[in-house]
């Protein structure tokens, strides 16, 4: 099948699909007239890979899982270099976590302390008419 059908059967769009071959996920072989041609598993192939993107796996990460992937949602069969790199992920998303709620709480912070002041008045950051301050 041709890009085009590729695209309308999986709802992923041709760049997209251009993308996961230059990273090496998808494969694809070249007609006479150039053209990029996909078997049928490219179907399947596409799904696998749009379930591991989803759970926030990088398409290096991806390629290093997909010949333990099995069916379309899909499921891992448990290699130890597929466990080893599933986990290094988890520790990753969860530093990426504690560093959000961490900022998170900075920022109530402040928004409270600001609210706190509410009673003073300040001039607008973007009011150019008013004075300068003397130095």
């Amino acid at each position: 099948m041709l890009i085009g059908e590729l695209s309308r059967r999986t709802g992923v769009n041709t760049h997209q699909l251009r993308y996961y071959e230059a990273q090496g996920l998808l494969n694809a072989e070249r007609g006479a007239n150039g053209y990029r041609e996909y078997d049928e598993s490219a179907v399947l192939r596409v799904k696998q890979i749009r379930h591991l993107l989803g759970a926030g796996l990088s398409s290096e990460d991806i390629a290093y899982l997909l010949p333990c992937a099995v069916g379309e949602t899909p499921e891992l069969l448990g290699c130890p270099e597929l466990l080893a790199a599933m986990r290094s992920r988890l520790q990753r998303l969860d530093d990426q976590m504690n560093r959000l709620a961490r900022s998170r709480v900075a920022l109530a912070d402040y928004i409270d302390a600001a609210e706190r002041m509410a009673g003073e008045h300040y001039p607008p950051f973007d009011d150019a008419s008013q004075e300068p301050i003397p130095a």
